[in-house]
């Protein structure tokens, strides 16, 4: 058997996709039943988090449990297998274990380095031995994902490179200033009460928040939460618990709102945003009519003519009707330097006339003239040449709500990012800011740590192949020593206690001795690439039975399973 890891991830697909293909818990579960009972698969384990999707497997066909599993997670999230299959990434044997770890230690996290991933690897095996799809490879597989992870955390300054998820939302909500700057004294309003939403509201309370308010859909949970932030030693936050009906009345209270729940739908629409920012919205102040009214009288009063006062070389009594004096049109008979100054007048720019430099002379001067008034009579008028008028556009207004989604799929109205006066950061904003995120020199070095935990699982995966045979082979030496003794016991029908002991001692000790180098040998070569084969060759040069070296580890897999299944460590 062998693993087998296919998903999906933020580095794979557009967050569109991934929120389409999200999992609830439940779609987890029927997922984990499903690929148990497929036929490539003895063993499956799902990571769903809010920017990866990846279902995990002990399967004995590489091609066909490619196929398998890619099809059981498009039929679970719902995406037709062909528009999933492009962002589907495949990942086998070592090079599984290679991403499991690297998915441990926040290498492969939209942040990278962000320790909250560890938290999310322990919930998946729990549900896998809840469910009992996690058998020995998973179980060991995902028990040292978890200590891989710590290690790099605690022996690196991995942490310097990034942070949870949580913290660099709000970085992005405060624009640059730091974020206990930026919450103190604000009113936060988290809606859930699961891990993300608890670090979230935990991360508000430690930067200085006034007041966190907990609406979520089991009420027992948002009071437990609440209950946590108030017996804080490291704040004094207020914090209450509302029901999710009262969420619109609180939109008008809260500055910054922190959503991630599992709904399927939207939690907060467009609609509900907009209401949330109209409804703090301050007494309009006294307007002083009389203003307003010269203000309407000189916008509306007709624009002063130019004239050669205005600095405009064009004597206006000679003016054609019907051209703007603006216009090229009524410089027709002028010569070319006459001509070149009222260009500039009318662009708003000063002439600097350099004849010489130019080549200008009578014959430039009639071509020009020649051209303006043929152009005059052919359409009646001469292009005119304006300057631009200025444009007020008017400026976005400072957000007044702060709004992060760390929902997949999404709980806030992806059309509040258009809304004035609120600000909503989600996780494809998140995708798109992380992309440039600095990296740090300890990267290299949890790099390295994972290539060495990868190379020690390997080697102990494939020693543990050639255990039971091991056992077999010396549970066949003992029941051969206890044949020989029962033999000699029938010859020797005197021989006391004492000596039968010291006879069975010695002879146990002749096959121990004779069994040791070679046992200790062959596991040290099983460990190595392509030792597998070591055990074929100890079962056929013992004549060890199959069935024998099955029983055994048949044993060792429900002593570790009911150990392990107490939750892992």
């Amino acid at each position: 058997m062998s693993l087998l890891v296919v998903g999906l991830s933020h580095r794979s697909a557009p967050v569109s996709v991934l929120e389409r293909a999200s999992l609830s818990v439940e779609a987890q579960t029927k997922l984990l039943q499903d690929t148990v009972a497929a036929e490539p698969a003895s063993e499956g384990a799902v990571l769903a988090t809010c920017n990866r999707i990846e279902l995990y497997a002990d399967v004995d066909k590489f091609h066909a449990g490619v196929a398998e599993l890619s099809t059981l997670l498009a039929q679970h999230s719902g995406v037709g297998l062909e528009e999933l299959t492009p962002y589907l990434y495949v990942h086998y044997e070592d090079r599984a274990v290679h991403h499991m770890f690297s998915v441990a230690c926040g290498l492969d996290s939209m942040v990278v380095g962000e320790g909250q991933i560890l938290g999310q690897i322990k919930d998946s095996l729990a549900r896998a031995q809840e469910t009992h799809t996690a058998g020995r490879l998973l179980n060991d597989l995902f028990q040292q994902a978890l200590r891989v992870g710590k290690r790099a955390h605690s022996e690196t300054g991995i942490d310097r490179a990034g942070q949870s998820l949580v913290t660099f939302g709000l970085e992005q909500l405060a624009l640059g200033t730091p974020v206990e700057t930026w919450a103190r004294g604000k009113k936060a309003l988290v809606i859930g009460a699961g891990s993300m939403s608890s670090l979230s509201a935990a991360t508000l309370a430690r930067a200085g928040v006034a007041e966190v308010v907990v609406a979520n859909r089991t009420p027992d949970r948002a009071e437990r939460l609440v209950r946590i932030l108030s017996e804080g030693d490291d704040t004094d936050v207020t914090a209450r618990a509302v029901p999710m009906t009262s969420v619109p009345f609180e939109l008008t209270r809260a500055d910054v709102v922190v959503s991630c729940t599992g709904a399927t739908g939207l939690v907060l629409t467009a609609d509900m945003v907009a209401a949330g920012v109209e409804g703090r919205v301050e007494t309009a102040p006294v307007v002083d009519l009389d203003a307003v009214a010269e203000e309407d009288a000189r916008e509306s009063a007709p624009p002063a003519q130019p004239s050669a006062e205005d600095g405009c070389p064009v004597d206006l009594p000679t003016v054609r009707p019907g051209f703007s004096v603006m216009g090229e049109a009524a410089v027709v008979g002028m010569d070319a330097a006459t001509l070149e100054q009222h260009g500039a007048w009318a662009a708003g720019s000063a002439v600097d006339r350099r004849d010489a430099a130019r080549g200008t002379g009578p014959e430039a001067d009639a071509e020009v003239i020649g051209a303006l008034a043929a152009a005059a009579s052919a359409i009646g008028r001469i292009p005119e040449r304006r300057r631009p008028e200025s444009v007020d556009v008017p400026q976005r207004p400072e957000p007044v709500l702060f709004l992060l989604d760390l929902a997949m799929p999404r709980d806030v109205d992806a059309a509040a990012h258009r809304l004035p006066g609120a600000r909503l950061v989600d996780i494809e904003s998140l995708a798109e800011a992380s992309a440039d995120a600095p990296m740090a020199a300890d990267v290299d070095q949890v790099r390295r740590i994972v290539s060495d935990e990868v190379a020690a699982f390997g080697a102990a995966q494939r020693a543990a192949r050639i255990t039971p045979t091991v056992v077999a082979l010396r549970t066949m030496a003992a029941d051969v020593v206890a044949g020989e003794m029962a033999r000699l016991e029938g010859r020797l029908p005197g021989l006391d206690d004492k000596h039968r002991a010291e006879i069975t001692q010695t002879v146990r000790r002749v096959v121990d001795k004779l069994l040791h180098a070679p046992t200790v040998r062959v596991k040290q070569l099983a460990a190595e690439p392509g030792g597998a084969g070591y055990a074929d060759a100890l079962r056929t040069l013992f004549d060890l039975d199959p069935e024998t070296v099955a029983s055994v580890s048949r044993a060792e897999e429900s002593t570790e399973k009911n150990a392990e299944n107490r939750g892992p460590g």
